[in-house]
């Protein structure tokens, strides 16, 4: 099991957020109400003379929503329009009420206000939203036909907004009849079809989804909220598929610059970076000022070790007003640290200001004085920090123990740890790095007594259990314990390849050869690691394969040229 160092996550979790695709309710692209102010029609008002004792109880009602009391002026408002029959007033008490969340209030103010004013779109909606909120679907229904019987534009809104109305519905095989209620006066209308989509989805109807879909693009093809929500729903089923409809849209429609987003953003979640990229570059060739385009292509350059590209992106993102500057202005001092241009990485991470990337740039920093031989200064430079937190008090503890390690100065990073479980006893990350630390040092006892005490603590600690079984299948002790206890930790964290290695190393201890190599060679394939080469290797030089092995070893030799683990093994089988 090669050791975890502490490292940044921030590249994995940005290239994470690149990959979170749309929800499934797609919003609809225009307003509900899309009619213009001076172009609707006014409804009648009465011819109702301001008296003052009206005029004292409109200032009751606007003074109380003044001090807070918007049930009172709810209250005061909705009387005065049921005794003046001004939908203006009944518009001010229904917004009142909702504000109070005085539903029934609400409720009442809305349907006076469309009794008053039936033409108005937003009275029409605001009844609808009420009722549907108070699960009275039926009652809603007339109101939402009138949304939907407004000319085209409005209905194309309507059609979409639908769904999102209907969204808390708990009964979504009621809602489902509803949505295919409202549109079956609309059978050519790709808007109606894509709301029964929607719903037909939402209802567990999958094949009925993708059917409608499939009339929706019929009868209005190119159109891509319908291409974004086909794509989302054959992801659920295979990701394949939707890889494949995707750029088949494409073919068809290049310059869909949402569906290629997303079709980006998938091959992101992937992990196909390659392709991914080029997808995010088209999108950028198309828009070369797009911040967020720039951004994305730049990370995925840095994950491939593109540095000089990724520098170019990334300061394009900021030429074009990326919104977070900090998250550049570390990513740009990243790119420097790679290629250990010290001085420019520092004055990078210095950039950096107050905020959620504040502390990660400061251990950059460090970092890179560690580098230029100022260790000291670099540990003053994080104790000197003030955390707001547990967890960034921990954080500190680890990067400090972390310099130390990277200089091989086993034995402070271990007291620096030590020190840091006296102010924060039981915190599981430091208990870990703890164990890990006497590991190096050869301290058995002390690793154990710290992850049998992280295992208490935390058991569902996949990496406590394998660092154990680990150790003990290194030392060729308690053989049996330690395939139970990466058994264990592979129970818990099935896909891990370290997890993996450290299990076939067990096997291979125990004397279990063709085991070992079944899972010596699945965690290889998931991950080049050099420590799992040199474990895989001598598996197989034991079986007598040893051309394979040597292969193995050259092979992952030519990736990590530094690697002890594997001069080591090599010169022992030479």
């Amino acid at each position: 099991m090669p050791i975890l160092k502490l490292k940044s996550a921030l590249l994995t979790s940005s290239l994470l957020a690149l990959a979170a695709c749309a929800p499934m309710q797609v919003k609809p692209p225009v307003a509900l109400v899309q009619q213009n102010q001076n172009e609707e029609k006014k409804p009648p008002l009465p011819n109702q003379e301001l008296t003052a004792q009206l005029l004292y109880q409109y200032l009751i009602g606007e003074v109380a929503l003044q001090r807070g009391q918007p049930e009172l002026a709810a209250e005061a408002l909705l009387d005065m329009a049921k005794q003046t029959q001004d939908p203006r007033l009944a518009k001010r008490a229904t917004e009142t009420a909702i504000q109070g969340r005085q539903v029934d209030q609400a409720g009442d103010a809305a349907s006076l206000w469309q009794s008053l004013d039936p033409n108005s779109p937003q009275a029409a909606q605001a009844a609808a939203v009420l009722l549907i909120n108070s699960g009275r679907l039926n009652k809603a229904r007339p109101y939402l036909e009138k949304l939907i019987s407004v000319e085209a534009g409005g209905r194309t809104a309507a059609f979409l907004h639908l769904n999102q109305m209907l969204l808390r519905q708990p009964d979504r095989e009621a809602v489902l009849a509803l949505v295919q209620d409202l549109a079956k006066p609309y059978q050519g209308s790709a808007e109606a079809h894509f709301a029964i989509a929607q719903a037909a989805w939402s209802a567990g109807k999958r094949q009925q989804a993708v059917e409608e879909l499939q009339r929706v693009e019929q009868l209005r093809p190119g159109w891509e909220p319908a291409a974004l929500f086909h794509g989302q729903a054959l992801q659920q089923a295979s990701v394949g598929e939707a890889l494949d409809y995707y750029r088949a849209f494409l073919r068809d429609y290049p310059k869909a610059v949402e569906v290629r987003l997303a079709y980006a953003r998938l091959l992101v979640s992937e992990k196909d970076y390659p392709q991914a990229r080029a997808a995010f570059q088209r999108v950028l060739d198309d828009a070369p000022n797009n911040a967020e385009v720039g951004f994305a292509v730049g990370l995925l350059a840095l994950q491939a070790s593109d540095f000089e590209a990724a520098e170019a992106y990334l300061k394009q993102s900021l030429a074009a007003g990326y919104k977070d500057e900090d998250l550049v202005y570390f990513y740009l001092g990243q790119i420097e640290d790679e290629q250990k241009h010290l001085e420019r990485a520092a004055e990078w991470f210095a950039r950096v200001g107050p905020g959620e990337h504040y502390l990660n740039a400061q251990i950059r920093y460090a970092g890179v004085l560690a580098k230029q031989g100022e260790m000291d200064k670099a540990r003053a430079h994080l104790q000197q920090m003030r955390p707001r937190d547990v967890a960034q008090q921990t954080l500190l503890i680890q990067a400090e123990a972390q310099l130390l390690r990277d200089a091989k100065q086993y034995q402070d990073a271990f007291d620096v740890l030590g020190k840091g479980m006296e102010k924060l006893p039981d915190q599981p990350e430091l208990l870990y790095d703890h164990a890990m630390a006497a590991d190096k040092l050869d301290l058995l006892d002390v690793m154990e007594k710290d992850l049998r005490q992280l295992i208490q603590i935390k058991p569902d600690n996949a990496h406590a259990y394998n660092a154990l079984g680990y150790s003990f299948a290194e030392r060729g002790i308690h053989l049996e314990e330690a395939r139970q206890l990466t058994e264990k930790a592979l129970s818990l964290a099935p896909d891990d390849p370290l997890i993996m290695d450290s299990l076939g190393w067990a096997h291979y201890r125990l004397g279990e050869h063709d085991k070992a190599a079944e899972w010596l060679k699945k965690a290889y394939e998931l991950r080049q690691d050099p420590e799992i080469a040199a474990h895989l290797g001598e598996v197989l030089w034991v079986q007598g394969q040893r051309d394979e092995a040597r292969k193995v070893w050259q092979s992952a030799l030519k990736l990590a040229p530094e690697s002890d683990a594997l001069r080591n093994v090599m010169q022992r089988f030479k």
